[in-house]
């Protein structure tokens, strides 16, 4: 049995722009949702559709518990995450 993935994600709308933390067990369909802007809304209104940051965790409560500590940090802190050597190491651009 395939074991399902829950991942927090950061989409960026540009350097020095506007940021969005979201929750999905299918990250690559969530991008794919944002980029082609399906769901009016947040990330519709304000273009952000560039994937600049993810973690991944094994059940939905510890992801939706994450999300929720990352959209109380300070911007700054989010940059500082996005930019930070990672496991996977920096997956999309330079904020």
């Amino acid at each position: 049995m395939k074991e399902t993935l829950f991942y927090v994600y950061i989409l960026a709308s540009g350097k020095h722009g506007t940021l969005y933390i979201g929750v999905t067990n299918d990250l690559i369909r969530r991008v794919y949702e944002h980029k082609q802007k399906c769901v009016a809304g947040f990330t519709k209104d304000y273009n952000v559709t560039q994937l600049v940051y993810f973690e991944t965790f094994n059940d939905p409560v510890s992801a939706i518990s994450r999300e929720k500590q990352l959209k109380k940090w300070k911007r700054d802190w989010k940059i500082n995450l996005v930019k930070a050597p990672t496991q996977t190491g920096l997956i999309c651009m330079k904020l």
